[in-house]
């Protein structure tokens, strides 16, 4: 996938813990979705499981 495409994800999650996530992207100067997408490669990248042509995310350290 070219890095200037994306992909649709649709959830459903309870109202407080979307909440959250708003807070917390939020002090991250993050969008929701960007947000998420952050914690999922953290994740990810913590797990040892790699994500095909990831491209870095803006504030995303290069390691």
């Amino acid at each position: 996938m070219a890095a200037n495409k994306t992909s649709t994800l649709n959830l459903r999650i309870d109202p407080g813990t979307k909440e959250a996530v708003r807070r917390a992207a939020e002090l991250e100067h993050r969008s929701i979705a960007n947000f998420v997408e952050f914690l999922i490669r953290k994740h990810c990248k913590e797990q040892g499981i790699s994500i095909p042509e990831q491209r870095p995310l803006f504030g995303e350290a290069n390691e």
